[in-house]
């Protein structure tokens, strides 16, 4: 009798995603207390999306998919 062991890619938690793309976010920015930030797990990674708190200013923030298991920025976006 033989057992196949299956391994599963842990994820990282939301709060250790939060802190790789606010680092690059504040690279790019600098003040992010104009924006919330969106976090969700997707089937293609972590998406953090920074969107402005007040609805009638124009342009966004920064978005960005990251790998679930290492936290490695996959692709970015910044709106101005």
């Amino acid at each position: 009798m033989s057992a196949t062991l299956e391994v599963t890619p842990s994820i990282m938690a939301a709060d250790q995603i939060l802190t790789f793309a606010q680092a690059d976010a504040m690279r790019a920015y600098g003040d992010l207390s104009d924006y919330c930030v969106r976090l969700s797990l997707e089937t293609d990674g972590w998406h953090v999306d920074y969107e402005f708190r007040n609805p009638r200013l124009k342009g966004g923030g920064p978005h960005y998919v990251l790998d679930p298991a290492t936290g490695v920025i996959l692709t970015k976006r910044y709106e101005q």
